[in-house]
């Protein structure tokens, strides 16, 4: 056992940070060394691993095409089937929606690709492409790029926090904020609140309207993926009627989007990850470090695109999807990188604030262990 000690503070409950606190005190945590996260333990050299990367950055035409057509095709024949398959019982249709909205996160992959621009050699061809996925997932496509783009950018760094990533609160900050906030905090990394709300209201909602900052160009882009909906609605309702249609479709929504917000979930809330504030922040040892190795299932793999070797992704967005595997497998410094199993995953629920004194994300005991340890004081 190794003994540590460190000053947290402590203030009313309306504190908030950079206000003057009330008092101090040093709280001895006992740790065991294996529990100890390494600092920035994968930090390549950038010539190193930008040469590495560069042979899987060559898009492929056919591979590409055939990912459309063995995704897009099947999530087709489904409407089909649903659509005959409603005469009879929903309850018969119901499993063929479920099993659409797998196939759905496979599309938002194609169109996550689309938006990296590295799914086709041709720029026209990605954007193309990438309006046909978005008007399935109800996402305007050059606002989702632009806003990604910073997602990118920013990943793993404590003070860029706030777009394209999911609200994550320091202890210190959270210990500061008031009851309010600390309310909406909880409330927020609810699981029914992440996996089922938001999703609704992600792809619903939120992308119905451009945020405020946004540019023409990404604006405008709502404005067509909204009608371009609307008419696609419009002729759903035709076919299948009012009910029916949107029974169907939010089924599969829901489906996929509450698996997406999984994913991305997973993908930068898992034990071990990278958190670093800016002047000590590095792109590659977030990209390795703070991007998950989601190692699933070969069937959830196909499904969810390969998106599972994001820190692959994260280190060269411009890496296809069907090229991540190969590329991992490619080199020794790319399979140090710890996998989270889909069983492991299941902790990322208990995760919920980061620690920068022991460099990790720690649950609410941890807060309730530290007011524990101020009572007795």
């Amino acid at each position: 056992m190794q003994t540590r000690y460190w000053p947290v503070l402590f203030g009313s409950e309306k504190l908030f940070a950079g206000y003057k606190l009330t008092f101090h005190m040093a709280i001895e945590v006992n740790m065991n060394k294996d529990q100890e996260l390494p600092r920035n333990e994968l930090r390549p050299d950038t010539a190193d691993w930008k040469r590495i990367v560069a042979k899987y950055q060559k898009p492929s035409a056919p591979r590409a095409l055939w990912q459309i057509a063995n995704t897009l095709g099947p999530l087709a024949f489904l409407w089909y089937v649903m659509y005959h398959a409603m005469a009879v019982s929903w309850w018969l249709t119901a499993p063929l929606a479920i099993l659409a909205g797998a196939f759905l996160v496979r599309v938002f992959i194609i169109f996550h690709d689309c938006g990296h621009g590295s799914f086709f050699k041709s720029r026209a061809a990605n954007d193309f492409w990438g309006f046909i996925c978005g008007m399935l997932t109800l996402t305007p496509y050059y606002h989702w790029r632009w806003e990604h783009s910073l997602h990118h950018a920013t990943s793993g760094d404590l003070d860029r926090r706030g777009t394209g990533d999911v609200w994550t609160m320091t202890v210190q900050e959270y210990l500061e904020s008031s009851r309010w906030k600390r309310f909406a905090y909880r409330l927020a990394r609810n699981p029914i609140i992440l996996f089922v709300i938001a999703p609704f209201y992600l792809f619903v909602i939120r992308n119905r309207l451009p945020v405020a900052r946004a540019n023409r160009r990404e604006r405008h882009s709502v404005y067509w993926m909204n009608l371009a909906i609307l008419a696609v609605g419009a002729a759903m309702t035709v076919i299948f009627g009012l009910k029916a249609y949107l029974l169907i479709q939010l089924t599969i929504v829901m489906v996929a989007g509450s698996a997406g917000v999984w994913l991305f979930y997973v993908q930068h809330q898992f034990e071990g990850v990278y958190w670093e504030r800016r002047d000590e922040w590095d792109y590659a040892a977030a990209a390795l470090q703070g991007s998950s190795f989601y190692k699933l299932p070969r069937v959830l793999q196909w499904f969810s695109g390969n998106i599972g070797f994001h820190h692959i992704h994260h280190l060269s967005p411009r890496i296809p999807n069907y090229n991540l595997e190969k590329c991992h497998n490619a080199n020794p410094l790319f399979q140090q990188v710890k996998p989270i199993t889909l069983f492991s995953s299941f902790k990322s629920f208990t995760f919920r604030l980061w620690d920068e004194q022991r460099r990790m994300l720690v649950g609410y005991r941890h807060i309730r262990n530290l007011r524990r340890a101020q009572g007795q004081s």
